[in-house]
């Protein structure tokens, strides 16, 4: 499977907008009760970093994000959305794998957090990550660096 990376740009702040509205909010609306799309949208554009985002590519066209923190003390996926139409078929698992590589060669954990309500969870559970931590809203998550990678 062809699945690129490209470096996000402050151009690509409206299509990543518009994913993360048709990905996440059904999500926000089970778990804060509505989706006010001023605020969101207002919230979305004051906050994004094109610097810390790739776009995900399948077959020449833009199907999703990863933003990623690189820190001391692991890896953090920040954020992962694909296009509902791209989902199941193993582009965001093929994505993940690939950053925890990159987490598990430098003997660091890959973290993430996901809401309680996100199904995402079971793809996570199934590429390893366990439950290290919880708030009201989500759930942390981590996986544990494999040795002699």
């Amino acid at each position: 499977m062809k699945v690129t990376l490209r470096a996000a740009t402050t151009k690509d702040g409206d299509f990543l907008y518009r994913l993360h509205r048709g990905v996440m909010q059904r999500y926000v609306i089970e778990t804060w009760g509505q989706w006010d799309e001023a605020w969101q949208s207002q919230y979305f554009h004051e906050h994004f970093n094109p610097g810390a985002c790739q776009i995900i590519v399948f077959q020449e066209e833009d199907i999703g994000v990863i933003c990623v923190e690189r820190r001391p003390t692991d890896v953090f996926l920040s954020n992962i959305e694909v296009l509902p139409a791209y989902q199941a078929q193993g582009i965001g698992t093929q994505v993940i794998r690939e950053l925890m590589d990159e987490a598990h060669k430098r003997g660091v954990p890959l973290s993430l957090r996901v809401l309680r309500v996100n199904p995402a969870r079971k793809l996570y559970e199934r590429l390893g990550f366990v439950i290290s931590g919880e708030t009201a809203t989500h759930y942390l998550m981590s996986t544990i660096p494999k040795t002699g990678v």
